[in-house]
């Protein structure tokens, strides 16, 4: 034993000795061809030349390191399993009743519709209800529609607080699952993390079905940590149903609100496009087949309207071409509010050249961003557009964050994407477009209410700002494709 115990330390210390004397002869080959392989990849999948030449850049630069953050952060492996699962049949709408485009009132928008029904490929409905609340009421909505619920809620949030506000909609799935109604509750993987200890204990002790999406407590099984689902949806009975930009926070119920939102309810056969991303979402996520039928009234309204679903998947690019579509079919006006704007080349060009065509853009942003690298990036960007025309407001707190854009007083859209890379690229995301007179009128008294209580901030405040500032916000617009 003594013998073999001598051997082998003899044999650890020459390996020893020979790798000291080697070892940079076999890890700059290995990081070299690393550094190739990503550099081919990039090459191949990267559409934003910009993200490639970061990546590759990185890649070089950093050896090792730089690999690792790109197979962790940087490589998309994400596909809509439940699509293979089921044949496709979740995107066949066939009970949707749809409306042709030649019936939007707005001559401009015509094609507009056509486009992001071929994007889509869903049907613009008709005969739908939609109405925008307030965050605290539409909570209020929700939890009141949950308790009279007889057959199913379903229910998607990147953000599900277990405070003031998450609590009492606990209780009400709690009660519904014990009357015997189908509840399925989807959290985002990293959302739900926001609130600790997490709501998912309680949802479970309540007996409610909660999964997270793309979870996993083992960072080396995780390789899905930059791709969110960041979707708010809830439909009840495959017949009501809520989306927007509202998470599930316990800011909007407080005294006085830390946080405004806008949430829309919806009644019509554009609760089927809920249903289907949500059907899709549980699907990949579990692996349960949900019936993603409308069973509604067919005309309880009438707003002509389609959901919108995008992500890094089966739907990349959906939301920036809708955009894009939307942005250049304006000939008057466009009115947008966000949280988040730190949009790429291609839409700040598309608003630049809408303001040379003679179109009024206004833009409420907060005055003070929770996110302060993505206020300061926000505000770089802001500042061409201004230049150019565009009329900017800077909302006073609390944080507003609302997320609702109209289009010469008939288009509208609404929903959880922001105007940034991470919900451009990254990030799953549901909007609804909506075409409709009444409602764009309602969506821009809400715009105007914000607008009232803003600051305006025009050429010569820019001017003014400290060049220090200035440079503070050129470089952090420098990181636009990773915000």
């Amino acid at each position: 034993m003594s013998d073999f115990l001598h051997t082998a330390l003899l044999w650890l210390e020459q390996a020893s000795a020979w790798l000291e004397a080697f070892w940079l002869a076999i890890v700059a080959p290995v990081g070299v061809g690393l550094a190739v392989w990503v550099t081919v990849h990039v090459a191949q999948h990267k559409r934003d030349a910009r993200a490639a030449a970061a990546w590759t850049g990185l890649v070089w630069l950093v050896p090792f390191l730089g690999a690792l953050l790109y197979l962790l952060l940087g490589v998309n492996r994400i596909q809509r399993r439940a699509r293979q699962l089921t044949g496709g049949g979740i995107d066949t709408l066939e009970s949707t009743e749809s409306v042709a485009e030649d019936t939007v009132q707005a001559p401009q928008l015509r094609v507009l519709s056509r486009l992001v029904g071929r994007l889509t490929r869903l049907p613009l409905t008709a005969g739908n209800r939609v109405t925008m609340h307030e965050a605290r009421e539409a909570l209020h909505l929700m939890a009141q529609a949950v308790d009279e619920a007889q057959h199913s809620v379903f229910m998607a949030t990147y953000i599900f607080g277990n405070d003031a506000a998450g609590k009492p909609l606990v209780e009400a799935l709690t009660r519904a699952a014990a009357r015997g109604v189908q509840v399925r509750v989807l959290l985002d993987g990293v959302g739900a993390l926001y609130s600790l200890p997490s709501v998912t204990r309680r949802l479970r002790k309540g007996g409610v079905r909660v999964e997270r999406f793309l979870h996993s407590v083992a960072p080396w099984r995780m390789p899905y940590m930059n791709l969110r689902n960041h979707r708010k949806l809830m439909i009840v009975d495959h017949t009501l149903g809520f989306t927007g930009g509202m998470n599930v926070r316990a800011g909007y119920v407080r005294e006085p609100a830390r946080t405004h939102d806008l949430h829309a309810r919806l009644e019509g056969p554009v609760v089927a496009h809920l249903l289907r991303t949500f059907a899709a979402d549980w699907m990949f996520t579990c692996g349960e087949n949900l019936t993603a039928e409308y069973q509604g009234q067919q005309a309880p309204g009438t707003v002509r309207a389609r959901g919108i679903s995008a992500g890094p998947d089966a739907d990349f690019d959906k939301r920036r071409l809708t955009l894009f579509a939307a942005i250049g079919s304006a000939e008057r006006e466009i009115r947008i509010v966000t949280p988040y704007f730190v949009p790429d080349q291609t839409l700040m060009a598309a608003l630049q050249l809408a303001l040379l065509k003679g179109v009024k853009v206004e833009m409420v942003v907060p005055r003070k961003n929770n996110l302060r690298l993505v206020q300061w990036a926000s505000i770089h960007a802001l500042k061409w557009l201004v230049h150019g025309g565009a009329h900017l407001y800077l909302s006073a707190p609390p944080f507003d964050h609302s997320k609702v854009m109209t289009v010469d007083g008939h288009w509208v859209q609404l929903g959880s994407g922001n105007w940034d890379a991470r919900s451009l690229r990254l990030n799953f995301e549901f909007d609804l477009e909506c075409y409709d007179g009444p409602l764009a009128e309602q969506v821009n008294t809400l715009i105007d209410g914000r607008i009232a209580g803003a600051r305006r901030m025009d050429d010569a405040d820019f001017q003014a700002m400290a060049g220090w500032r200035n440079v503070r916000n050129a470089l952090a617009h420098m990181l636009e494709p990773y915000l």
